[in-house]
């Protein structure tokens, strides 16, 4: 029996192209309209595995969905990368200067905003998914209006690109994670990546032993985001990700942070797909 996969969005959206391309071209997929309702299907069983974007090169990442897999209790059991190329599309036959108002979810905007500078008179709103602007264009023959998103998206809902690839940086590429409700055990394949998050005492030198710990143990971070812990005003959770080549190393240096933070956490190990 195939997976069933959830990703944020319809069918035409990044999400869905990763899919695509992890699992195979017939993956059957849920689509969700939110970050929160994805994670709420994948607790309830509705799914096994989700799709869920984490970071953009240009926009950054995106802070909610990491609290989204500490609460819910996910686990992360692969990654996947995949070039973002941004396009400007409407109904066939209309032009940039006609149109009033561009719809797309808010980090697909922040890829595009030098791009929109030269177009002043176009007003930019944030919408729950990209593809799915331009389904709604296309049944309702939307005039006026246009979506950023995938070629994917025109070609589906049979839309026009009124301009190709308007992202700010041309090297543009998004960071997908696979979530899971349990960790990915060690089977025979190379597992060289763990996502992890930890709690520090306020006292100086905390994050600087922990960093000295990760390089003692060959231990290789990719990426460090702090978030604030609303209970406890001025204190962080740092969630990290770490390459390594020996598992063994690793399984070690967690046992000396799980002493020396207040908690710690790994949401899962998998093979790193850079």
């Amino acid at each position: 029996m195939e997976k069933r996969i959830g990703i944020q969005g319809i069918r035409g959206s990044f999400h869905h192209l990763v899919a695509q391309q992890y699992y195979g071209e017939d993956v059957v997929i849920k689509e969700c309209m939110s970050f929160q309702s994805l994670t709420q299907s994948l607790v309830n069983g509705e799914i096994e595995e989700a799709v869920m974007a984490i970071e953009n090169s240009i926009a950054g990442a995106i802070l909610p969905n990491y609290a989204l897999i500490d609460e819910n209790n996910l686990s992360v059991v692969g990654e996947h990368y995949i070039p973002i190329s941004m396009n400007l599309m409407a109904l066939e036959g209309q032009q940039i200067d006609k149109i009033k108002k561009v719809y797309s979810h808010p980090m697909a905007l922040l890829q595009c905003k030098t791009f929109f500078k030269k177009y002043p008179h176009i007003k930019l709103i944030e919408d729950t998914d990209t593809a799915e602007v331009a389904r709604r264009i296309s049944e309702k023959q939307s005039k006026g209006i246009a979506a950023v998103a995938s070629t994917a998206a025109a070609s589906i809902f049979g839309l026009e690109i009124l301009a190709s690839d308007i992202h700010t940086k041309k090297s543009n590429s998004t960071r997908f994670l696979i979530i899971g409700k349990t960790k990915k055990e060690p089977n025979g394949e190379k597992i060289d990546k763990a996502s992890l998050k930890f709690e520090l005492e306020s006292k100086t030198g905390s994050l600087v032993s922990v960093l000295n710990i990760m390089r003692d143990f060959d231990l290789n971070m990719t990426k460090i985001q702090s978030m604030p812990i609303i209970e406890t005003p001025w204190k962080y959770s740092f969630f990290i990700d770490i390459t390594f080549s020996d598992y063994n190393q690793f399984l070690k240096a967690m046992e000396v942070l799980s002493i020396m933070t207040e908690q710690l956490r790994i949401f899962g190990t998998y093979k790193n797909n850079v």
